[in-house]
C-alpha cells in the first residue's frame, strides 16, 4: 500500500503541476478560451494510461506461466529505467519545467486547436504512461490483497488535491523537498521492482541462482510479508543474485542522486 501511495502521489502532483502551469498561463496570458483544449489533451493523456495498464494486465493473463515469467521480468526492468531516468530528469529539470511548458503552448497556439490538444497531451502523458507502468510492475511485488489498489486511489486523491490547493494558492508546499524524498522513496521501490525482475528471470532458467536463498522465510507472516512488500519492495524469499542487484542499484543511484546540485534549485508552483 505504502508503495502504491507514494507513486501515485509524487506522479500525480506532477501532472497536476504540470496542468496547473498549462492553466494558469493561458489565464495570465488572456487566452481562457484556450483552456478547454488543455483539458481535452488531459483527458486523452489519462485514457492512454487506462488502456496501458489495462493491455498490460491482459496480456499478462493470456501468457503462459513460463510466458509470463519473461513478461513480468522484461516489464519490471523496462519500468525500473524509466523511473530512473524521470527521478533524475526532474532533479536536474525543475528548475525550467514552467518556462519550457510556457514556450510549448506559445509555439502550439498558433498552430491552432489539435496542437495545443497535442501540447497538453505529450506534456501529462510522459508522467502517465511511466506511471501505469512502474505502477503494474510495482503490483505484481506487492502482496495480493486490496491494500496497493486502496494505497494507489489515496494517492491519487491526495495528489489532485495538493494540485488544486497550490493552484489556488492555499497552501505553501516545498516542492524542491517534496520532489528530493519522494525521489529517494521511488529510487527504493525501484530497487525492489528489479529484484522481482531478477527473480523473474531466474525462474524462467535465464539467470542462475534460483535456488541460492539469502533467506527464505517460508513461514513469515502476512504483516512482515506486506512491510517488506510496502517499503523497500523485496519479498520474504530473496535470492543473493537478487540481494546483489539490489543492493549495487540502491548504492549507485542513491549516490548520484543524493549529490548536491551545484546550483540550487527553483520551488516551482502553479502561480
Amino acid at each position: 500500500m505504502l508503495s502504491t501511495f507514494l507513486i501515485s502521489l509524487r506522479e500525480g502532483l506532477e501532472a497536476s503541476l504540470i496542468v496547473g502551469i498549462l492553466i494558469a498561463y493561458l489565464v495570465k496570458s488572456g487566452r481562457r478560451g484556450a483552456i478547454p483544449y488543455v483539458w481535452v489533451g488531459t483527458a486523452l493523456a489519462a485514457a492512454a494510461c487506462l488502456i496501458l495498464g489495462a493491455f498490460l494486465s491482459f496480456t499478462s493473463t493470456q501468457l503462459s506461466p513460463r510466458g509470463e515469467e519473461i513478461f513480468a521480468g522484461t516489464t519490471s526492468i523496462i519500468a525500473v529505467g524509466l523511473v530512473t531516468w524521470m527521478v533524475f530528469w526532474m532533479k536536474h529539470s525543475a528548475r525550467s519545467l514552467r518556462s519550457g511548458l510556457q514556450n510549448r503552448i506559445d509555439d502550439a497556439l498558433p498552430l491552432g486547436r489539435i496542437a495545443l490538444v497535442g501540447a497538453a497531451f505529450f506534456a501529462v502523458a510522459r508522467e502517465g504512461l511511466e506511471t501505469a507502468l512502474f505502477i503494474y510492475t510495482n503490483f505484481k511485488t506487492v502482496s495480493k490483497d486490496t491494500a496497493p489498489s486502496v494505497g494507489l486511489v489515496l494517492g491519487l486523491i491526495t495528489a489532485i488535491s495538493l494540485g488544486i490547493a497550490l493552484y489556488k494558492n492555499s497552501i505553501k508546499l516545498n516542492l524542491g523537498k517534496f520532489f528530493s524524498i519522494t525521489g529517494t522513496a521511488f529510487l527504493i521501490i525501484a530497487a525492489g521492482v528489479l529484484s522481482h525482475g531478477i527473480n523473474e528471470f531466474q525462474q524462467f532458467g535465464a539467470l542462475p541462482g534460483a535456488r541460492a536463498f539469502i533467506w527464505n522465510w517460508q513461514s513469515a507472516n502476512s504483516v512482515l510479508s506486506t512491510i517488506l512488500d510496502g517499503t523497500i519492495g523485496i519479498s520474504t524469499s530473496l535470492t543473493w543474485l537478487q540481494f546483489i542487484v539490489w543492493a549495487g542499484f540502491l548504492f549507485v543511484t542513491l549516490t548520484q542522486y543524493l549529490k548536491p546540485v551545484k546550483q540550487t534549485k527553483r520551488e516551482f508552483a502553479t502561480k
